[in-house]
């Protein structure tokens, strides 16, 4: 019987020989023989040492065409069927997902033949029912496409051309804006090193998320000393709100008041704060960054319909982590006054009493808005239309 035969001319195992045998093995059952020639003074000898090691047989040999004959072995085939498939690569929809990926597929990449063995570290987010949502992928696409530099973006030499007190109204909108921005960072970047690298669409939503947010403090602190003034004022009452957020341990509950309720609420401020931004800079800023955040809320939704799907307990957590929070944050200041005042000198766009009458109107307005968008939000992940009131009334008065 012709054995097939492996030409390697004048490559030595010294020089990488053995991705060539290994080629012609790869098609070989256990017992099947693959000639091996060449003109490598080392040849045979390295060939019958790099065997031994993989788990063939090399005989050496000086008829037939060939100087050594390899017979795969059973050890390394066994190896690889042996491997465990980690689920399939390019899923279209969650039945392609594994529901609970095994710890021991640890990094390996979603598709892969897994060998045996190995470490098994940990994650915590490794139920697909928990964390999953087939619109993860669009969305981080969404997000890539998206992307947008801030010193390009935003033209930062345009005119700031009105007054004072109009400018202190932004420096302190901003300067809250920072501080809630960096708990939306913080939160996410809790949980991604906790997610089974299994379920990457999921990983990869929570990392943009988190860059997200770091360009969003970069343009809002960068909006805020715009003409040279300092920071303003941060409150205990509205640090207490976001400490809330920071401890909260459980994904989907830390999920849903971030971004259904915290999130979802700054999207309406940030389309008020475009409606009646005193420039262009900030005009763009609050555009630019109001997109992101509603990809944010559109990805916390869509993973959070499908959890309350399969566990359907879940709505009754959500709830009681509403109650919970309102409880804890009930003793203190809520709104920053400076915040709302500020918020009315920007709507009203001037500083006179019919202007602050003006602005005072459609700040109430807006809080109308978040309301009823929180409860459309909460309709969407099945809370009846009087839950989903109440539970939009108990909402920190700190908006996030």
């Amino acid at each position: 019987m012709n054995l097939p035969i492996v030409d390697l001319g004048a490559l030595g195992l010294d020089g990488g020989a053995h991705v060539l045998v290994r080629l012609a093995l790869d098609d070989c059952r256990p017992g099947e023989e693959i000639g091996v020639r060449g003109s490598h003074p080392d040849l045979v000898a390295d060939l019958v040492t790099w065997c031994r090691t993989q788990g063939h047989q090399c005989v050496p040999r000086g008829d037939g065409g060939a100087d050594a004959v390899v017979r795969r072995g059973s050890a390394s085939w066994a190896a690889w069927v042996g491997a465990e498939r980690s689920g399939h690569p390019d899923p279209h929809t969650d039945s392609a997902i594994a529901a609970h990926p095994p710890a021991a597929w640890g990094l390996a990449a979603r598709g892969s033949a897994v060998e045996p063995g190995g470490p098994e570290p940990v994650f915590r987010l490794d139920v697909r029912d928990e964390i999953w949502t087939d619109r993860a992928g669009s969305l981080y696409a969404q997000a890539v496409a998206g992307q947008w530099n801030p010193a390009s973006a935003i033209d930062w030499l345009d005119p700031i051309v009105h007054g004072r007190e109009i400018e202190r109204a932004v420096v302190q909108v901003m300067t809250f804006l920072v501080e809630n921005e960096e708990a939306a960072l913080v939160v996410p970047a809790r949980f991604l090193g906790q997610v089974h690298p299994h379920f990457r669409e999921i990983q990869q939503m929570l990392a943009v998320t988190i860059a997200d947010e770091a360009r969003h403090i970069e343009v809002f602190t960068r909006r805020a000393t715009l003409t040279g003034s300092e920071l303003a004022l941060s409150t205990v009452g509205g640090r207490a709100s976001l400490q809330s957020l920071l401890e909260e341990p459980d994904f989907a509950i830390a999920s849903f008041l971030l971004s259904v309720m915290g999130e979802g609420t700054f999207v309406s401020l940030l389309g008020f704060l475009e409606r009646h931004a005193p420039d262009p800079v900030t005009r763009r800023i609050a555009r630019l960054t109001r997109q992101d955040e509603a990809r944010h809320v559109a990805f916390s939704l869509a993973h959070l319909e499908r959890h309350v799907q399969h566990e359907p307990g879940l709505r009754a957590r959500l709830a009681s982590a509403v109650e919970r929070r309102h409880r804890a944050l009930q003793g203190t200041a809520g709104l920053n006054d400076d915040v709302f005042d500020a918020l009315v000198l920007l709507s009203g766009g001037a500083v006179s009493p019919d202007a602050v009458a003006l602005g005072w109107q459609r700040v109430q307005q807006l809080q109308r808005e978040m309301a009823e968008h929180r409860q459309a939000r909460l309709g969407r992940l099945g809370f009846s239309s009087g839950e989903a009131e109440t539970l939009s009334s108990l909402h920190t008065r700190n908006f996030m």
